[in-house]
Parts: structure tokens; C-alpha cells; sequence
């Protein structure tokens, strides 16, 4: 049970401030108040979204960026709550007593009761690079392959596949090298209702090589995403984002802080110290593992070659194509492939 003040920030707190507010609480909404407890203003991870996209200033108020004037309902009015949720498209909606304060908070999927599946990727393509050898999980992936290893009961390639899923997709392409034949034979047998289609590498091709692969075979834009990552975000935000802003191709990427412990010294042109700055706190977009490509980009993937995505975003960085970030929390970013996040994983999924 959350505790409605554990949501509420000054409109003087930071951007990079409210983001860590954000990942402590699990929630994906902040509210400003005035002295009074009354509501003024709402700021959602959307909003923090588009003002780092916008100006990228992480050390700006909150003022910046919050939305004001947000939706509410009354107390007394918590009946109506679905249907305003829904007509709005919101996840989230304060309740205010008669004196415009702030006393509760309804989320729509604990209205719901459960996650509904939506179909805004229908026909999207989702292809899952599942090829590796999953180094960094020895001694687990000598006998699985990593895309096979569990979150509780679940392999953790079922649990990408089933976000993507409850956003409509229905139609999966696995590159498969390492241990191919278990992966395909794991798909084979569990029950499920949509297309699962394999792209077999005769030899490693890198982490970007196999989309060659896929020429001729999908021609809309499609998702890419690592088979030992899962970001917890609204993908069809994600998609829409880099339709609407016309990218070739869309990173999206994890806000990661990074204090060094120590005090960092800066010299000046002279070598002699200008400055000292104690235990400094770094912030850095990450790139987490999944992407949005637009179709024509597979004919620039060399064919039966070692190619990596990185190779990609440098060949249309320097093309001058668009290539755009879609930022998300650090909390919303589970990295699989390590051992202490498969653990922070089974959490965050409820999983015991």
C-alpha cells in the first residue's frame, strides 16, 4: 500500500531529482502541491521524457516541466474513475476532497484488475536477437541457452515476447545461433497464439549482422530488442514516438547516475588545480537493448559479415539520418544478463 505523500515533490526539486522520486516509488507519476496539500500540478515520466528530448537539462525545476491543471475527480466520485481513465488515456488520477487537496491516487491497472491486451503494434514485426552465447551467465548458459534461462517459471525470452504480445504483436522473427535447436524446440511445445519464425546464423554475425537476414521479409517499422533485457515502458509509446518524429531509427535509452567517490580534481591550462569537486554525481543515457528501425535500413546490413548495431547507428549518424532517443527511468530498464538483476527482475515481476 502506497502512501499518497510519498508522490508529492516541490515544484523547486530537479529533474534528475524527481526521476530517482520516481524509481523509489515504482510509480510512473508525481504531484506538486502548494502549502496547503492542493494540487497544482502533475508530472508524469512522459513529461520528464519530453523535456530531456526537448532541452536535455537535467538540473532544471520540475516547474519546467510539469503539467498543470491535471485531471481529478472528487472523493465521493471514485465510481467514475475507469471511465475517465479511459477517455483520457491516462494511468493515473488523483482524488481531491472539497478543499482541492490532494488525499488519494487511482491507478487504472489496479482498477482494471489486470493488464489488458491493447492492439496498437498489431502487424508491428518484433525481432528478438537470440543468437549468443550469454558469457556474462556462465555457468548457466553451458547447459542453457541464455534466452532459455528462468525468471521464476518463465524463460526470460517468454517474458519479452509476452510484453510485446500484450501490445498487439503477433508476429515474432528469434536469430538463433548458440543451443538454436532447444529454443526452437521450447517454442514448439508451449501453447500461444501468435508466429514465432527463426532467422538461423550459420556463424556469429555480430549483434547487428542477422537483420541482413531479414531482407525482403518485413516492410514497416519494427522493434529490435536484446533477448536478456526488458524495459518496462509503453511500447506502443515508443513506436509512436519515433513515427511521429519521422527517425530512421529510435534508441531507447535508461537515465543511469553515476557518483564517483571520490573528490575529482580539474587543472587548469597550466596544470595547477582550478577546482575540486567532492564525490561528484554523473548523469548518462544508457542504451538499453531496444530499438525501432524503419524497414529500408536492413539493405545497409552487410550480409554474411560480423556487423554490430553500433556499427549501424554510426553509419546513419554519419549519413545525417534521424536517429532519436526514447528516455526511460533506470527503474523501468532490467538488464537479464547479469546475476544480481535476474534477482531484481523476479522482483520487480512479483515473482518469489
Amino acid at each position: 500500500m502506497f502512501n499518497v505523500a510519498d508522490l508529492v515533490i516541490s515544484e523547486q526539486v530537479t529533474i534528475v531529482e524527481a526521476l530517482k522520486k520516481l524509481d523509489q516509488t515504482g510509480k510512473k507519476v508525481l504531484f506538486i502541491t502548494d502549502e496547503n496539500n492542493g494540487l497544482k500540478a502533475s508530472l508524469t515520466d512522459g513529461d520528464i521524457r519530453r523535456w530531456i528530448l526537448a532541452s536535455g537539462d537535467l538540473n532544471a525545476c520540475v516547474s519546467r516541466a510539469m503539467h498543470l491543471k491535471p485531471r481529478f475527480i472528487k472523493k465521493g466520485e471514485e465510481h467514475k474513475a475507469l471511465k475517465v481513465l479511459r477517455q483520457y488515456g491516462l494511468d493515473s488520477l488523483p482524488v481531491l476532497n472539497e478543499a482541492g487537496c490532494l488525499i488519494d491516487v487511482l491507478f487504472w491497472h489496479e482498477l482494471d484488475g489486470k493488464w489488458n491486451r491493447t492492439n496498437v503494434l498489431e502487424g508491428v514485426p518484433i525481432i528478438i536477437m537470440a543468437g549468443g552465447k550469454g558469457t556474462r551467465l556462465f555457468p548457466y548458459t553451458k547447459i542453457l541457452p541464455k534466452p532459455l534461462i528462468p525468471i521464476g517459471d518463465t524463460p526470460i525470452i517468454e517474458h519479452i515476447v509476452n510484453r510485446f504480445y500484450n501490445y498487439g504483436a503477433q508476429r515474432f522473427f528469434l536469430t538463433v545461433n548458440c543451443k538454436k535447436n532447444m529454443i526452437k524446440s521450447y517454442f514448439s511445445e508451449i501453447e500461444k497464439d501468435y508466429v514465432v519464425e527463426y532467422v538461423e546464423e550459420e556463424t556469429p554475425l555480430g549483434t547487428g549482422g542477422s537483420l541482413s537476414l531479414l531482407k525482403g521479409l518485413i516492410d514497416c517499422p519494427f522493434f529490435v530488442s536484446n533477448c536478456d533485457i526488458l524495459v518496462d515502458a509503453d511500447y506502443g509509446d515508443i513506436y509512436n514516438h519515433h513515427v511521429k518524429n519521422g527517425n530512421k531509427m529510435t534508441i531507447v535509452t535508461s537515465l543511469k547516475n553515476v557518483v564517483i567517490p571520490y573528490g575529482v580534481i580539474h587543472l587548469n591550462g597550466e596544470g595547477f588545480i582550478s577546482s575540486m569537486e567532492e564525490k561528484p554525481e554523473l548523469h548518462y543515457l544508457v542504451n538499453t537493448g531496444l530499438y525501432v528501425l524503419e524497414p529500408d535500413i536492413l539493405a545497409q546490413v552487410p550480409g554474411d559479415t560480423i556487423f554490430h548495431l553500433t556499427d549501424l547507428i554510426s553509419q546513419l549518424t554519419a549519413k545525417g539520418e534521424k536517429v532519436g532517443v526514447y528516455p526511460v527511468s533506470s527503474e523501468s530498464f532490467l538488464d537479464m544478463g547479469q546475476f544480481d538483476e535476474l534477482e531484481k527482475m523476479k522482483r520487480r515481476l512479483g515473482i518469489e
